[in-house]
């Protein structure tokens, strides 16, 4: 008897221990598999950031003329926000509120850097009524970057293509980028899309050579090299900015085209200021839209090759709306009114698409802007968010993976300026389906529904006064709150000069562009002598 029990207490203690082995093991292992998935959930980012492109200008979201294969197949498999804004009319701003996560009235960058102000703005002799507000030169070295922010966090950091976001002092290296190429105060590509670049942030290799292709090349490079390790990689084109370039056979194929669609025998029509782009027809700008495609087709052929595709988060968007009026004119927006310069949807609306490995391909409509990337992107990496940072941001991770919703929030635009576009010095509020203006000319208000009318035709801002006035209210309140700069009616303002320099915008100005229309989509077009290989119009 005795000799079983001591039997049996081996045996039971064998069993315990065994039970204790089993169970050790069981959760070293679940220990390891959510080790693993933290891995897996720490993606790459690559964000890739036109220049000028506008709402239309990609064949998936509507245009006939353009042809864009290589993000319409990107845009098919993202996440695409609908109502994805820019966080300003033009660029510097836009970029900017990337970087921070802020409205451009906090950060203090409204407008693109080195536009003129206050007194200085006289010297266009616009004879315009205001004196546009002062603003910042560059970033506040006390902000935390987005590419800081995933740098503190060991990633690997690299940027190519425009800054325009400070001088000297004030570079992508300088705001948490390890590797800069082609990134200065530039806001265009000084030495035009062919090679020689005149850029000092990137060398001459092979006359010639396409801009957005070397840029490409340049990060392809950059995510091979680190291909074992995270990065973040900020694919900044140039394109499609002016001065608007392609090469003559893509020319060809966009002259041939429009005539086989059609080209109406007028080109532009009047808006507020100035003439404003009603086709798209432009041959040269619809090259350089394909460059911009050819060069996403090699960064997203390099990324399958490398086996990183399925570990990188992808972001596409623009920094403003497309030119329509003012630069080269280059392309339209219509529907949508207004341009790249314009405080309507045409110049704010943007392409806004993120694909993350995993999700399926969504349309989402609720209102979001450039500043969001900042906290999205790192929470779609689980890494710490920076709220006192990001203060005008959300992220926008639960509307990606399904998990939620946002509230309701107010999204906030400033531009104490004239725009080169023919915008107007003016602040917008938008809440729910409500889009207010205040325009500090004469200090009053347009309001647009914009569920019933997103091509801002009918102003209720005389129909729905309280609401009017509540938006007004909220709008001011944000912008005292943040410190915001406001232009100054001009001392010197002569109403007869402005009445002359307007009548000949309408005249000269509108025959001007209609001859050059015609001109580059005639058979005999000419390219510049000091070209590669490439045709151009500037106005």
């Amino acid at each position: 008897m005795i000799l079983i029990n001591k039997n049996f207490k081996i045996v039971l203690k064998f069993i315990c221990l065994s039970f204790i082995f089993l169970l050790l093991s069981a959760c070293q292992d679940e220990k390891q598999a959510a080790l693993a998935t933290e891995k897996e959930e720490k993606y790459n980012v690559l964000f890739l950031y036109a220049d000028d492109l506008g709402i239309n200008d990609l064949s998936f979201l509507g245009s006939k003329y353009y042809e864009t294969p290589n993000l319409d197949k990107l845009a098919k498999k993202s996440t695409v926000f609908t109502q994805g804004y820019a966080n300003s009319r033009v660029c510097s701003p836009s970029r900017a509120s990337i970087m921070t996560g802020q409205s451009t009235a906090r950060h203090g960058i409204t407008d693109w850097i080195g536009a003129k102000s206050g007194k200085d703005w006289r010297s266009h002799n616009r004879h315009d009524k205001m004196l546009p507000a002062k603003y910042e030169h560059h970033l506040n070295p006390e902000d935390t970057t987005l590419a800081e922010a995933f740098r503190q966090q060991g990633y690997k950091t690299f940027f190519a293509g425009k800054w325009h976001l400070g001088d000297e002092g004030y570079h992508p290296e300088n705001h948490g980028f390890e590797i800069n190429k082609g990134g200065n105060h530039k806001g265009s590509p000084k030495g035009g899309y062919f090679a020689p670049y005149d850029n000092p942030q990137l060398e001459n290799k092979e006359d010639g050579e396409q801009l957005s292709h070397r840029l490409a090349k340049e990060t392809l490079q950059f995510m091979e090299t680190n291909k074992d390790e995270s990065f973040f990689a900020f694919l900044s084109f140039y394109a499609v900015h002016g001065p608007i370039q392609t090469q003559q056979e893509k020319w060809k194929k966009y002259r041939d085209k429009a005539e086989e669609m059609g080209i109406a025998e007028k080109g532009f029509a009047m808006e507020r200021n100035l003439p404003i782009r009603q086709h798209q027809d432009n041959p040269v700008y619809a090259g350089l839209v394909e460059n911009l495609d050819d060069a996403v087709g090699v960064v997203m052929e390099g990324l399958e090759e490398l086996g990183l595709d399925e570990n990188t988060i992808i972001v596409f968007t623009s920094d403003n709306g497309g030119v329509a009026s003012g630069d080269a004119f280059s392309t339209s927006n219509a529907p949508y009114r207004g341009g790249k310069g314009y405080q309507w949807e045409g110049g704010i609306l943007e392409p806004f698409f993120v694909y993350v490995p995993n999700q399926k391909h969504k349309k989402i409509d609720t209102p979001v802007t450039g500043a969001d990337f900042f906290p999205t992107l790192l929470d779609l990496n689980n890494l710490p968010l920076l709220p006192n940072q990001h203060k005008d941001a959300e992220s926008l991770k639960p509307l990606i993976e399904g998990s939620g919703d946002l509230a309701e929030r107010p999204l906030y635009w400033h531009y104490p300026h004239y725009g080169n576009q023919g915008g107007d010095p003016s602040s917008v509020i938008r809440l729910g389906d409500w889009k207010l203006i205040h325009y500090y000319e004469e200090e009053n208000q347009q309001l647009y529904n914009l569920a019933e009318d997103p091509y801002e035709q009918n102003d209720l801002a005389s129909t729905e006064v309280e609401r009017t006035q509540q938006m007004h209210q909220q709008l001011m309140d944000y912008l005292n709150e943040v410190g915001a700069k406001y232009p100054e009616p001009d001392p010197e303002f002569d109403s007869k000069k402005r009445e002359k320099y307007i009548k000949n915008l309408r005249e000269k100005r509108m025959k001007n562009l209609e001859k050059r229309r015609k001109n580059m989509l005639s058979e005999d077009f000419q390219p510049n002598e000091d070209w590669w290989g490439s045709k151009v119009t500037i106005d």
